[in-house]
């Protein structure tokens, strides 16, 4: 009984989709552009984030030092702030996705 646990909980781990970020460049105004591995690509305002949970980046110049962590692949900054890429990918593709319509 035991690894039919194990194996049900792998395979629902399975199904999860990683999206790995490729490319990152702050720009003015608390925006991002991102490139995500299947090519989506787009600018992600992050100044609402930043004005109420993150107010260590506040300031624009501590805001544009953002690093893609290799281990997570999502952004971080300094001080132990970091970002979900899957929070950011669903952003940039309900925004693509939008456009189409």
């Amino acid at each position: 009984m035991g690894s039919s646990l194990l194996n049900r909980r792998y395979r629902s781990r399975r199904g999860r989709l990683n999206h790995t970020i490729t490319e990152c460049r702050a720009e003015g105004n608390y925006t991002l552009w991102l490139r995500f591995d299947d090519g989506l690509e787009g600018r992600v305002y992050l100044g609402d984030l930043v004005s109420t949970t993150h107010s260590a980046l506040s300031d624009e110049a501590s805001f544009n030092r953002v690093a893609i962590d290799p281990v997570s692949n999502g952004l971080t900054w300094g001080g132990g702030i970091d970002l979900d890429p899957e929070f950011l990918y669903r952003d940039l593709a309900n925004k693509a996705q939008a456009a189409l319509h």
